[in-house]
């Protein structure tokens, strides 16, 4: 922890990209997400399991909220088709520092409102849903969408389901992984992607890894996927690698 808080305060920190295909429509990314990583003094890369669920309820995860949301805007400002999603905590919502990064990267891009998705894990969300859910509309009425990250992980409310209003749902890898061979993720599935389509959310399956897997949802109806099988996480912002180089 320590090492990490040493890292923060240089802001060795920098993000990683990894697409997000719609189903019907594989030729480029629907959006990215931008995954913070942290970087100890040697450049090398802290591994986020080691202590992201330590510093959920500190200013540490207040800070790497901060931190990813900067950076998150800062590649919206500069590629101006790029639509990226940026992980949040429910608890960043009261946080003034990550409130004034929002608003400054607003202004310096006006257009990034409307190309940003902030993801809030079904956990996180449900510490304070109802806090949540007038965040959420005061933000979606600047053009900003809203991912529920992990569905199916916790314990959400089907009240506050309806009241949240997210434009996406991520269903969480459990289901995915080994979906293709697992009679009960494929149920599972299915109902999660039919809670999607009654509250009129985008479904996302997430730790999409085969192509056997990517086939049987595609069948399924799911409108987005996203996983190794598409492509890892890279440091590398992949829009702009040339479409030559992508294709060889």
């Amino acid at each position: 922890m320590a090492m990490v808080r040493r890292a923060l305060l240089r802001k060795d920190a920098m993000l990683a990209f990894q697409p997000v295909m719609q189903t019907n429509h594989a030729a480029r990314p629907a959006f990215y997400e931008g995954l913070i990583r942290v970087l100890d003094e040697k450049g090398r890369i802290i591994p986020a399991r080691d202590f992201m669920g330590a510093v959920e309820t500190t200013e540490t995860g207040r800070i790497i909220d901060c931190l990813a949301l900067e950076m998150g805007l800062q590649a919206l400002g500069r590629a101006p088709d790029l639509r990226m999603a940026i992980n949040m905590s429910a608890r960043s919502i009261a946080y003034p520092n990550w409130t004034r990064t929002l608003r400054r990267g607003l202004k310096a891009c006006p257009t990034a409102a409307e190309r940003l998705i902030l993801e809030i894990s079904e956990e996180s969300a449900m510490v304070m849903p109802d806090i949540v859910t007038v965040f959420m509309r005061d933000l979606q009425k600047q053009g900003i969408s809203f991912a529920l990250d992990d569905f199916g992980a916790g314990v959400t409310s089907f009240r506050y389901l309806k009241q949240f209003m997210f434009d996406f749902i991520k269903i969480d890898g459990q289901f995915i992984r080994g979906i293709a061979d697992n009679p009960d993720n494929q149920c599972l599935t299915r109902a999660l992607l039919e809670i999607a389509r009654h509250f009129d959310m985008f479904a996302v399956a997430e730790s999409v890894e085969t192509a056997q897997e990517a086939e049987i949802l595609t069948r399924m109806g799911m409108d987005c996927m996203q996983g190794y099988y598409f492509g890892a996480p890279t440091i590398t912002p992949p829009w702009k690698i040339p479409q030559e180089k992508k294709r060889a």
